[in-house]
């Protein structure tokens, strides 16, 4: 079973592109909460209230990062989505998290973001451009098999 951990972009269904595509495939995926909301409030919901939004957000970022350094570090394989909308600070730590801990790392990613990636970059394994060829990528990992 290979182990994909799915982190980046929450706007869009890439992940789910990504899960189909790989549906025959022994591969499971973990990911963080992509409930915008849920993410950005766990902390005070948990722990308690703050005033201070600076407090609210740490309190957040903090429990947040326990359930991302265990996808990571039990990850065979990180992809990193980063999307066209939104400057995706969190997701470029994951890359350099993962890259940091030597796992394999696939970057997705539009070609208007290659040269402000481009260290990002260096450090993958593979940059994609769609989901499809993210599975395609893990696909030919698990079964050594040209797509088509």
């Amino acid at each position: 079973m290979l182990r994909v951990y799915l982190s980046g972009e929450i706007h869009t269904d890439w992940r789910d592109q990504i899960i189909e595509g790989c549906a025959d495939l022994a591969v499971s995926f973990d990911s963080p909460v992509t409930d915008h909301a849920a993410s950005d409030d766990c902390g005070v919901a948990i722990l308690g209230a703050e005033d201070n939004k600076f407090w609210h957000d740490r309190k957040g970022a903090m429990v947040n990062a326990i359930r991302t350094r265990k996808g990571l570090e039990e990850a065979d394989v990180v992809v990193v989505r980063f999307g066209e909308k939104y400057k995706q600070w969190n997701a470029a730590f994951d890359a350099g998290y993962a890259a940091a801990m030597g796992k394999s790392l696939i970057i997705l990613q539009q070609p208007d973001h290659d040269h402000a990636l481009k260290e990002v970059d260096a450090a993958a394994l593979a940059v994609a451009r769609t989901p499809q060829q993210v599975a395609e990528i893990l696909a030919y990992v698990l079964t050594g098999k040209l797509p088509g």
